[in-house]
């Protein structure tokens, strides 16, 4: 019998042995490794999740007419965005979008058989076309993190479902020339997919979407885990090129993929409020600075990233996860290692900075002491 797909260890998974050292620690692990946010969701979200009775029957797979506009308002009031809520729809969070999107865009387009993706980037990308059965092909990125699009093969964006984006980017925070990458896009007839769920947490220059761009080939994902400490409820949408959106709602709807009801009630009011996002960026960019702190506690020097609420920071001798158990040993740290993102990330660790200031000033008090 020929042998079929095996999965690879989830990269996470590979930590297990580094978080029990960094549990030995009085006081326990300081877990920067994944970005689980750790701050409360608004009272009147989780009043919405708990009373809105929508848990007795089938949410529509595409979302309410309330959550769609509510998204859409967002995306206008917040970043100047005029779109129909007919050209957006609810994904489940959006990594089950990440990771399944390869395999509808092949049905579509049986000819194509890459999937193109930013060298250093979230690991779901590469998966989603492994998932596929498709070719996962690294872009490579500069000095900066960013994507460079020149460096395709026309012979690979031929083949090419989809170009992946990341702005800000997960794990460095580069920022994309979006204009560009678009252009690129259309002078090639490439779907470009941007997953721009770090968005409210842009601090070097003004937030950017592909949607600032118009529509046409273009598809926008969003998700309210990072921007609203949402990631348990998993809501999110796409929003984008009319007749990508208009099949992807209908092959959604065939397969059952839905958003809770009552999550979707709190969604509308996660959406509508602007305040609490503000308070935590505020909180995002106070950790960062600390987080800076606790790296050069650690004899490490480091950028604050262009967006996003990670640090990327390069190994003495590029020796990755001779880090990673550095940290684990003299602080109960735990971070990533940057191979966790790709050959590109080899001899850098990735810290999520996820854990309150006095987690974080905890651990920097272990290193000096």
């Amino acid at each position: 019998m020929t042998a079929g797909f095996s999965p690879p260890p989830y990269p996470h998974d590979r930590l297990a042995e580094v978080l029990a050292v960094a549990n030995g620690h009085a006081g326990g692990a300081v877990d920067l490794s994944i970005g689980t946010p750790c701050d409360p969701p608004p009272d009147e979200v989780i009043a919405a999740l708990a009373s809105s009775g929508a848990e007795r029957g089938y949410p529509p797979s595409i979302g309410t007419p309330a959550y769609r506009e509510a998204a859409a308002r967002w995306l206008h009031r917040r970043f100047g965005i005029q779109i129909s809520s007919d050209l957006l729809a609810a994904t489940i969070g959006t990594k089950e979008l990440v990771a399944g999107l390869p395999h509808w865009l092949r049905l579509r387009s049986p000819d194509c058989d890459t999937v193109l993706h930013p060298a250093l980037a979230y690991p779901t990308y590469a998966m989603g076309a492994q998932l596929a059965g498709a070719r996962a092909l690294a872009v490579p990125v500069g000095r900066d993190w960013s994507i460079d699009v020149s460096a395709i093969d026309p012979v690979d964006a031929a083949r090419a479902l989809c170009l992946w984006v990341n702005t800000p980017g997960n794990p460095a925070g580069g920022l994309d020339d979006l204009e560009a990458v678009v252009a690129w896009g259309r002078r090639h007839d490439v779907l470009v997919v941007s997953d721009e769920c770090y968005i409210e947490f842009t601090w070097r220059g003004e937030p950017r979407s592909v949607l600032h761009h118009g529509n046409d080939g273009v598809l926008a994902v969003h998700s309210l885990s990072k921007r609203s400490n949402l990631a348990g409820t998993r809501a999110g949408f796409y929003a984008g090129d009319a007749d990508l959106v208009g099949y992807l709602r209908e092959v959604r709807k065939h397969a059952g993929f839905m958003v809770p009801g009552p999550v979707q009630a709190a969604a509308v009011a996660a959406f509508d409020d602007d305040a609490h996002v503000d308070a935590q960026r505020e909180i995002y960019r106070q950790r960062l600075a600390v987080g800076a702190e606790l790296l050069a506690a650690a004899g490490l020097a480091v950028e604050l990233p262009g967006g996003g609420f990670y640090l990327w920071a390069a190994a003495p001798d590029g020796d990755a996860w001779a880090l990673t158990r550095s940290l684990a040993e003299r602080a109960g740290v735990v971070v990533s290692p940057g191979e966790f993102y790709g050959p590109a990330g080899a001899g850098h660790v990735r810290l999520a900075m996820v854990q309150p200031v006095d987690r974080l000033r905890l651990a920097i008090d272990r290193l000096r002491t």
